[in-house]
């Protein structure tokens, strides 16, 4: 009997040596274009880091379609992240982990449980927020790993930005192949999804069960990817979070496109393609920060958008699969409204006419403000919905009417930010959720929070609180994080959000009043009374 005890725990110990042997060994998995080798997380998630899904963007392929990757020999070390976007420093709440800043940036990572390709997990890709001039798949609020630990495989993917991701110009649209220019940033996304589809069954997840999400820029996104017919049969659920591209950043006709290329070619000097695509790309992102520079925006380039997403998602001829989104209660300061006035009636009043001119009288009821409370509400409400609300309110609407039958689930993220963290000093809240350093003397600095502001949820959403230290994060803020993750990663596993332990989360579908979930300390299921504000701000958006 004393042998045998003996044996038993020989063999135990000899397993567990193996099992340590085998977490020590990093994890590789084989790719169509070559085997990848990763890393194992304390957590057990394995992550490859930095794997190409298109040929570098350079040279002769600046503002081309991205290009398949080329095969490699042997194992591609994918330990660490990327290069990140040409991009300025724009917000201060980017924390980037990339290797470097570079024109080849075309690169995801993915996080995977999986212990083998047979187990179809569903897989989450997330793109980046930052206006489409700054943002990359390496920020920490974006990480997969937590994410991955509610058994899904989760991506993030880089994308072209600014002038090199949405330069149009009429001779870019004349060499193409489909007579189109300026979105080789939803091209690249386009790309990634399509690697995805080849790749992702390699890492343990399901190609058919692929939900995209993102954050501002990255919601705008998903709301183009699921319009595009070169994207929209990729994936099977979409995640919105502040914004559309039904009234957010809408792409021009592409003859203006091209005006605002050609402008900038002549600015910096390039009288062909050939002296553009030989010009460094720092001195092309240097001429992006000069007065007058143009915003480049994405075109109806009868490829990417064979017409404007309104009329796309007006018809339903957009992706038919189930969608979550929702904004925050603080989107835009009331600034942006009044401006440097004081909140009183008389200047609020002023500034509504200012913007609406005779409809004013309509804007100043479905906003009211007769007490400086009520106006610092209205104001920043009316900011809000005039940014990135009503887009993100239009597109779940529309979705719920012309998607299908799929279901809508809307919410609305009210958890303000608790301080930070004493060690940041003088720190200041900066435009869009950013962050300025007391150093910094020409950024904007605003007044402090009402509610959530502008990217506020994202930590929360995606449980990644630890990645950022500017903020004291408190019990009650991972109680939030907790509840937004968990209906987050329901959604991404079963197209539904709602699961044990959360309060119940009704589709919009059909529903009168339309139910929407309100995000906060005290998570609660509430009826929209705001309707009449969108509905007034629709022609101003319909009417593009």
């Amino acid at each position: 009997m004393k042998n045998l005890l003996i044996l038993l725990a020989l063999s135990i110990q000899v397993a567990q040596t193996a099992d340590a042997q085998l977490n020590k060994t990093p994890p590789q998995v084989k790719t169509a274009n070559g085997t990848v080798e990763g890393v194992t997380e304390a957590s057990g998630i394995r992550a490859f880091k930095g794997i190409p899904f298109a040929q570098p963007p350079v040279g002769e392929l600046r503002w081309k379609e991205p290009q398949p990757v080329k095969n490699w020999q042997g194992v591609r070390k994918t330990d660490k992240f990327g290069p990140r976007a040409m991009q300025r420093a724009v917000f201060g709440d980017m924390g980037f982990r990339s290797d470097g800043m570079s024109e080849d940036c075309l690169y995801l990572n993915v996080w995977t449980p999986a212990k083998s390709a047979n187990e179809k997990l569903p897989v989450l890709v997330y793109f980046y927020g930052g206006g489409f001039i700054a943002g990359d798949g390496s920020e920490g609020r974006y990480d997969g790993e937590s994410m991955a630990t509610k058994g899904m495989v989760a991506l993030t993917v880089n994308y072209r930005l600014g002038v090199f991701g949405f330069m149009a110009h009429p001779e870019l649209t004349k060499e193409s192949p489909n007579h189109s220019s300026g979105n080789y940033a939803y091209l690249d996304m386009t790309a990634a999804l399509r690697w995805v589809q080849q790749n992702i069954a390699a890492f343990g997840g399901d190609p058919k069960r692929v939900t995209i999400a993102g954050e501002s820029a990255g919601s705008i996104a998903v709301s183009g990817l699921m319009a595009s017919p070169l994207s929209k049969n990729l994936i099977a659920g979409a995640i919105g979070e502040s914004g559309s591209l039904l009234g957010g950043l809408p792409p021009v006709p592409l003859a203006k496109g091209e005006e605002s290329g050609t402008a900038f070619a002549k600015a910096v000097g390039g009288n062909s393609l050939a002296e553009l695509r030989a010009m460094p790309a720092d001195q092309l992102l240097e001429a992006t920060g000069k007065p007058g520079a143009p915003r480049f925006s994405a075109t109806v380039d009868g490829y990417f958008f064979p017409k404007p997403p309104m009329e796309i998602f007006t018809a339903g001829e957009q992706a038919h699969v189930p969608l979550l989104a929702g904004w925050n209660s603080e989107e835009m300061n009331a600034r942006a409204v009044l401006g440097q006035e004081k909140p009183t009636p008389e200047n609020y009043a002023a500034a509504v006419k200012k913007l609406y001119n005779d409809r004013a009288d309509e804007v100043l009821k479905l906003y009211p403000g007769s007490t400086e409370e009520e106006i610092l509400q209205s104001a920043t409400a009316l900011a809000s919905d005039r940014f990135l609300a009503y887009s993100t309110w239009k597109w779940a609407d529309l979705q719920s009417k012309t998607g299908g039958g799929k279901p809508v689930y809307r919410y609305y993220y009210s958890r303000p930010r608790p301080a930070m963290v004493p060690e940041m000093g003088n720190a200041a809240p900066g435009l869009a959720g950013g962050v300025v350093k007391s150093t910094d003397a020409n950024a904007v600095k605003i007044p402090p929070a009402r509610g959530a502001v502008h990217s506020a949820e994202i930590e929360y959403a995606m449980g990644n609180l630890s990645k950022n230290k500017v903020y004291a994060w408190t019990p009650d803020d991972h109680k939030v994080s907790e509840v937004m993750q968990n209906y987050f990663a329901n959604f991404v596993k079963t197209a539904n959000p709602n699961g044990k332990g959360l309060p119940n989360w009704p589709a919009i579908n059909n529903a009168n009043p339309v139910p929407f979930m309100q995000i906060d300390v005290n998570t609660r299921l509430e009826m929209e009374t705001n309707r009449a504000r969108y509905l007034f701000l629709d022609p101003f958006y319909t009417k593009q």
